[in-house]
């Protein structure tokens, strides 16, 4: 058994996906490819593996800096690139909306910073599928970059390749609500919950404790009462969309506030105070990360290194796979009809079986109107977005951003064209396609 894992630089993430696999005893003697364009981050996270390994398994590691080499009779492909990295390409993405007073959180996963994040990995996911298609045709495609909606979408849809999208907000759902509102830690082990919708906006549909008592009054009147207000400060947005549309969503309040037209407003900058929404948070995170990364890189490439097992469902999913031993995910796949009230093409997020016969979505119930029609605004701007990715044109580019959330409600259509055309020409040969 082959894993291939692409953007093998991103050191820490390999920790956690291959570490797991390398603790899982079951999967036995396996081959382990890393891949990235940069040979140095490539070769520390060789060096880290390969001390993991010698501690805790028997893998068998090597390295490439060239795609089919490393994808070669590969089982399992995980995607984990970014593609322009933080700089030139995030800083672009966060610097010239601000030029026409559009500022983002995360700027990830939808709006406009989501948008051309996808477009210029697309061409990447591109060749990444054809050298698929060549020398690994079987495999299965473990996607966890974002904007995830889009490009598991255009994966599946457009390029043909067996694939899921994999995301741990689902995990971390019930857990982080519970910390907010003074829950015991081990409550979370002891309940039961169903969640469905798109990625990043999941809703927890139900909640349950081992009783099979409904724990959202108790949860609502908690997050009303004012008891817990230092605990929920990180987390305001989320709980306001609770009491508003009825249902908390998966994904942290910060990627929340602008996926959505109600927080992020120029017109009303006291907003931003009031539900402690951190524009510019990942601009910064990236900056304190790298000032880390030369502290961290000593502790990651020690021989004394551990691992413990972590909630990243790819492991689970490889193990599953391989000893036809079941396990229940949360995968991002194309809907048909999973959830019957959201578009067909769309790229839900949904409970999913996995065993030898591989990954298979379960069909879910029709959504709450209202959590079905904010997932449709969203949808909106992916299904564009991928459109515009096939087509090449600028045009289907100037429709995704026309109808995205928080862009709309902040500018007019001919201010959406000229930062569109502004972020075409300053990400250059990025997006050298597009007409």
């Amino acid at each position: 058994m082959k894993i291939t894992f692409l953007g093998a630089g991103s050191t820490i993430f390999a920790k956690n996906v291959l570490g797991d696999c390398i603790l899982t005893p079951s999967l036995g003697e396996f081959d382990i490819a890393l891949y990235d364009i940069d040979p140095d981050r490539l070769d520390c996270s060789y060096k880290m593996l390969n001390n993991i390994n010698r501690r805790y398994g028997k893998a068998k590691i090597a390295k490439f800096t060239d795609l089919e080499k490393a994808l070669d009779g590969a089982d399992f492909v995980v995607n984990a690139v970014q593609v322009g990295g933080y700089e030139p390409c995030t800083v672009t993405d966060f610097e010239v909306p601000k030029k026409y007073g559009l500022r983002q959180t995360i700027g990830d996963t939808l709006g406009i910073g989501g948008i051309f994040r996808f477009l210029r990995t697309e061409p990447v996911l591109r060749q990444f599928a054809e050298a698929m298609h060549k020398v690994c045709p079987q495999a299965l495609f473990l996607n966890y970059v974002n904007p995830m909606a889009m490009i598991t979408g255009y994966s599946i849809r457009e390029l043909g390749l067996n694939a899921v999208g994999l995301c741990h907000s689902v995990q971390y759902c019930v857990e982080g609500l519970f910390k907010t509102l003074g829950y015991p830690e081990d409550l979370k082990d002891k309940v039961k919950w169903d969640i469905a919708g798109i990625n990043h906006q999941a809703w927890l549909l139900k909640i349950e404790d081992e009783a099979g008592n409904d724990m959202y009054p108790e949860i609502k009147r908690r997050s009303l009462s004012g008891e817990y207000a230092k605990g929920m400060e990180w987390d305001l947005v989320r709980h306001e969309m609770m009491h508003r549309f009825g249902y908390y969503n998966t994904e942290s309040s910060e990627h929340t506030a602008e996926y959505l037209p109600y927080f992020i407003k120029s017109a009303y900058p006291e907003l931003i105070e009031k539900f402690k929404i951190p524009l510019d948070e990942y601009p910064r995170r990236c900056v304190k990360q790298i000032k880390e990364w030369n502290e961290l890189q000593e502790k990651v490439l020690s021989e004394d290194i551990e691992h413990v097992r972590s909630k990243e469902f790819a492991s689970y999913i490889i193990e599953a796979a391989v000893t036809d031993k079941p396990c229940r995910i949360h995968g991002n796949v194309i809907n048909g009809t999973l959830i019957p009230n959201l578009p067909a093409d769309a790229c839900v997020e949904v409970a999913c079986l996995v065993d030898r016969n591989g990954v298979q979505p379960v069909r879910h119930a029709p959504l709450p109107e209202q959590c079905a029609a904010l997932n449709r605004t969203n949808i909106n701007v992916q299904l564009l977005a991928i459109e515009a990715a096939r087509t090449k044109k600028r045009e289907d580019v100037y429709r995704a951003a026309y109808l995205d959330p928080h862009t709309s409600a902040e500018l007019t259509l001919d201010q959406i064209k000229a930062l569109c055309d502004d972020l075409f020409e300053a990400h250059g040969k990025w997006l050298p396609e597009y007409r």
